[in-house]
């Protein structure tokens, strides 16, 4: 086995554990903080922009199992790509879309998807701005945050709605 890890940040992190957490070869997802200054941030910190971090989930997965490039498609259909300041009804910095690489490997891939992605048209005239930057310390969320879709299937059913418009209008996905 080899264990490699993963941090995509495409709004509040309750709607993007479960679409990774139950692909083959996923050993853990944790929801969390990162690419911002301020160490050991709190949820009150980042969601009052206190901090230049961004809710983010870090994956660790089998890439014997799962490949990386795998996991790049689900984020394209997990996040909209084409909004800089937010996602669904998440509004913010805090909540922009970014692909956090760890090493030269992942960012080819990354880039190479991106360019894949606005080459389709999938998106009309709309430009791809989600960035890709190197991956910093990825501070985890207090655990109230963690596996929030199993704990509160209710409120997330309510917060994935727009997520899951997205996916069907784009990918065809239900």
């Amino acid at each position: 086995m080899a264990e490699q890890t993963a941090i995509f940040a495409g709004g509040c992190f309750w709607c993007m554990v479960q679409p990774f957490e139950t692909l083959p070869g996923i050993k853990l997802v944790r929801s969390g903080y990162t690419g911002g200054f301020k160490d050991n941030p709190t949820y009150e910190e980042v969601k009052a922009h206190e901090t230049g971090h961004t809710e983010a989930v870090k994956i660790w997965f089998d890439d014997e199992v799962v490949s990386y490039d795998d996991l790049v498609a689900l984020y394209w259909q997990t996040a909209d790509p084409t909004d800089a300041m937010g996602q669904f009804q998440d509004r913010g910095d805090n909540y922009r879309p970014v692909i956090f690489v760890n090493s030269d490997e992942q960012r080819a891939v990354a880039e190479a998807s991106k360019a894949q992605l606005q080459a389709s048209g999938i998106f009309g005239d709309d430009a791809i701005v989600t960035t890709i930057e190197e991956a910093t310390t990825f501070w985890e969320a207090e655990e109230y945050h963690q596996d929030f879709y199993k704990k509160h299937a209710d409120v997330y059913a309510e917060e994935k709605q727009a997520r899951d418009a997205y996916k069907e209008t784009y990918w065809g996905v239900k």
